[in-house]
């Protein structure tokens, strides 16, 4: 059972409840004032928030560097969820200094200070599998983050061609069954009904095309695992992980499904070149198969007369634009039902260019 990303506390400051009353108010220019004076007088809990409204823009100005940088401050002074996040950001390469390596100790410091999720990821990653369901102890946490060998787990894979032209090629050992549960488990309480861009609307609503659910992860939502996977799917593409969006894990009950459709930016929606010049277009899109124990439930690509099964762990990876960069309308594809069974699966959209 994947832990919750946050974990019991004590009561909490004066400023930090100050700031909770303001923004059930909706007063969230006072609450921000609320954690500035937290900050001040050195309240860790109210500095890890502060950090992580300025990193997204949530309630408050999006002042991502002035985030991070609270964030840092936070840690600095023993706070475990801000360390927690750190890994994300020095995993995502926040700043020269920041890597893997960095990322990978931060995580284990948040578990040292009882973050129960940076535990839990350790445990997900550490190689050493005896190790990885030892009781819990103060020098557990050290010993699984030295068996993490986080260059192999973000490297490239080897891949087979199912289609050379569009490519689609198959990762058959791409993700760990640890990671998979794990994947799933974040997801699972997070789930809602997957929705679908209205062109003509501009804006995004439930569709009949696509009955699914799907769990989305933003900055603050995603953890080491997650940004693992992703630079690993950078590394298969040979792309910047700057260039994806969210990543998003699906979920598919018996008979849920999306029909055919397309994945890059359609060239006939109006403000076709205004959403380019944006957000860039989608050129990629990596699939990751996290179960397999259900039936049907396939990936269809129709006008290439490919249809793929995925096992727990494989992955997909499918390219949906021309050299050019225009549109190629042979990647046209669906998520079949299942027939039996619930289908878990891992979908990352990438982009031409930098999106953070």
């Amino acid at each position: 059972m994947v832990q919750s990303m946050t974990t019991a506390s004590s009561e909490p400051s004066a400023d930090v409840a100050a700031a909770e009353e303001h923004d059930r108010a909706g007063r969230h220019l006072e609450a921000v004032d609320c954690l500035v004076a937290g900050v001040r007088r050195g309240d860790v809990e109210a500095t890890t928030r502060l950090g992580k409204r300025l990193l997204i823009g949530d309630r408050a100005p999006s002042l991502p560097n002035d985030g991070a940088r609270f964030l840092q401050e936070a840690s600095a002074s023993g706070g475990a969820e801000a360390a927690a996040l750190l890994a994300v950001l020095f995993g995502l390469g926040a700043s020269k200094e920041h890597d893997l390596k960095a990322a990978l100790g931060s995580l284990v410091t948040a578990a040292e200070r009882g973050w129960p999720a940076a535990c839990s990821q350790l445990r997900v990653l550490a190689s050493d599998r005896a190790a990885a369901v030892a009781p819990a102890s103060p020098a557990l946490w050290r010993q699984l983050g030295s068996t993490v060998d986080v260059a192999s787990l973000a490297g490239a894979v080897p891949g087979a061609s199912l289609s050379a032209d569009p490519a689609i090629r198959l990762f058959a050992s791409f993700a760990t069954p640890e990671v998979c549960r794990w994947l799933i488990g974040r997801a699972e309480g997070r789930l809602s009904r997957a929705l679908v861009y209205e062109a003509l609307r501009k804006e995004v609503t439930v569709n009949p095309t696509r009955t699914n659910t799907a769990a989305v992860f933003n900055l603050l939502d995603t953890d080491f695992v997650c940004v693992l996977t992703q630079i690993r799917m950078a590394a298969c593409l040979g792309v910047s992980i700057r260039q994806f969006e969210p990543i998003t894990v699906l979920h598919y009950a018996e008979g849920e499904e999306i029909t055919e459709h397309f994945d890059f930016v359609d060239p006939n929606v109006p403000d076709y070149d205004q959403e380019l010049a944006a957000k860039g277009q989608r050129i990629a899109t990596f699939l990751v198969y996290l179960n397999d124990d259900y039936g049907g439930g396939s990936t269809d690509f129709p006008r290439v007369s490919v249809s793929h099964k995925g096992r727990a762990g494989e992955a997909l990876v499918f390219i949906n634009a021309l050299p050019d960069g225009s549109a190629d309308v042979r990647t046209l594809h669906a998520g079949r039902p299942p027939q039996t069974g619930e289908k878990w699966i891992v979908s990352q959209f990438v982009r031409n260019r930098r999106v953070f």
